[in-house]
């Protein structure tokens, strides 16, 4: 709204102007821009305490005995070339905490237990700038933890220790979480979600494109070894978005050589000294 001019040429604001100027912009024209308001997180509970009855609390086995100490994990990811991965974080209405408690009071399993590949759909660009936007609609919130670009580069998005919105409504075989009554089931709390960066011919809703570089598979491998080995995870413990997907509407990672992976996974897992993670249990 630009202000109205006098005979002299100078700016003047009318008090009429001024009342629908504070009635649009909820403030007034010297105080700053107000900050973001975080919405509702769109898998805590909610404050009320539910009146349905609990579900079923799933668990996954633990495997302790695949974890590695963080010198381990440190020399690992220097000889991956994985120990400084570029940081782009997400905004803050893209992701939250890995919930404790369900509605019913009941501790949630909030431990990185499951790995879930992705694809991206749009370019790097693109994704990012997604994610490092503030979206108040829940249905506009996503997020992976890692991004893999064509050239191999890994980035992170979303640290590790908190909960990535990289799938909807999903369950891993049987275990599904259900933190309040209304909500999807999620595996969103125990899941650490990466993404390869779609090929130019993979930007829509094809079938199929021409697949991921040599480079991509070899960073995602490295990743998912480490993975494995920081949260002592089996690699049966690795799926894909299609397979977890409940609403038939997913199909990532389209295009995806399983064993091109495994390939490279097993070459990142010789080069560590750890044999045991190609393992599926």
């Amino acid at each position: 709204m630009l202000p109205f001019r006098n005979r002299f040429g100078r700016a003047r604001w009318t008090p009429l102007l001024g009342l629908l100027l504070i009635a649009a912009c909820g403030r007034l024209p010297w105080q700053p821009e107000p900050k973001h308001t975080r919405t509702m997180d769109p898998e805590a509970p909610a404050a009320d305490a539910p009146t349905e009855p609990a579900p079923p609390l799933p668990s996954l086995a633990d495997h302790p005995n695949l974890r590695r100490n963080s010198v381990q994990l440190a020399g690992c990811a220097r000889r991956l070339g994985l120990d400084k991965p570029l940081r782009e974080l997400a905004d803050a209405s893209n992701f939250g905490n890995r919930l404790r408690k369900d509605a019913w009071g009941r501790e949630l399993p909030h431990r990185p237990q499951l790995i879930v590949l992705h694809e991206t759909v749009t370019a790097l660009d693109g994704t990012l700038a997604h994610f490092q936007r503030y979206h108040a609609n829940d249905d506009d919130q996503s997020s992976y933890h890692r991004l893999v670009g064509i050239d191999g580069t890994v980035i992170e998005v979303v640290p590790d220790g908190k909960r990535a919105f990289g799938a909807g409504q999903a369950a891993f075989g049987d275990f599904m979480l259900y933190s309040r009554p209304g909500r999807s089931p999620s595996v969103n709390n125990v899941a650490l979600h990466i993404s390869l960066v779609s090929p130019p011919d993979g930007r829509g809703d094809g079938d199929a494109h021409s697949g991921y570089t040599s480079a991509q598979y070899r960073a995602l491998a490295g990743q998912v070894l480490l993975w494995q080995a920081a949260y002592g995870l089996p690699l049966a413990r690795l799926t894909t978005h299609e397979a977890i997907d409940r609403s038939r509407t997913r199909s990532d990672p389209r295009s995806f050589s399983w064993a091109h992976f495994l390939e490279e996974h097993d070459a990142a897992a010789r080069l560590c000294g750890w044999k045991n993670l190609t393992a599926l249990l």
